[in-house]
């Protein structure tokens, strides 16, 4: 009489998605969570323009996403998975631990953050756990975002915060975000105000480093 497989047997691996837009991580990372017996790289991708078409083509169950990707950033494919309704978890995966990227990720749906020198061992069981319903999150990050507080920029702040950071002229900024420049002005001095520097560029700097942009 053959006996019937038990559940472990029968339970598929964790569907994996890895996207990082630098080949060597990519690869290293999807050749190390492979050798887990429950965990199956189903899809790579070098930016996030596709990760939410991806996981819907391949029934990806986890999304391992670099938070710094050309197209659409981690925090923006999370995003996009979130609105996909597919179920699919993210896990956001990144080298810069900026406490404003916390919040953000986890406003856009992510289900975990960590830094990408997490142990390959500790990785996958980060994997498990959010496909499981769990929530993980670095400690260290974690105790970095309760001490830098909640981001204090309103999201046209931020939008001219960014267009500063690449050197804009108040002028060039109006332009790009269809505002008058005295707007532009009153903006930016808020926002100084606010990251406590002293001009726009250091305001600029400011607001990256604390993953607020």
């Amino acid at each position: 009489m053959s006996q019937e497989p038990t559940p472990e047997a029968t339970r598929r691996p964790i569907r994996l998605l890895l996207a990082d837009d630098q080949a060597l991580v990519r690869g290293a990372l999807a050749a190390l969570l492979a050798m887990e017996p429950d965990i199956e790289v189903v899809a790579e991708l070098g930016d996030g323009s596709r990760v939410a078409a991806t996981v819907a083509e391949h029934e990806v169950d986890v999304a391992l996403l670099d938070i710094e990707m050309p197209g659409l950033d981690g925090i923006e494919a999370t995003r996009a998975i979130t609105a996909g309704g597919t179920g699919c978890r993210s896990l956001i995966v990144t080298t810069f631990g900026r406490p404003g990227y916390l919040a953000r990720a986890l406003a856009a749906g992510a289900s975990g953050f960590v830094v990408k020198d997490t142990p390959a061992e500790q990785l996958a069981d980060a994997v498990r756990r959010v496909h499981a319903g769990l929530r993980v999150v670095d400690p260290s990050l974690a105790e970095e975002t309760l001490v830098a507080g909640r981001n204090p920029l309103t999201d046209r702040e931020r939008d001219v915060l960014r267009a500063a950071l690449g050197g804009a002229s108040v002028r060039q900024i109006a332009t790009e975000l269809f505002l008058s420049p005295g707007t532009v002005r009153n903006h930016l001095s808020v926002a100084i105000g606010k990251t406590h520097t002293s001009n726009r560029t250091e305001a600029a700097l400011a607001a990256r480093d604390n993953g607020w942009l």
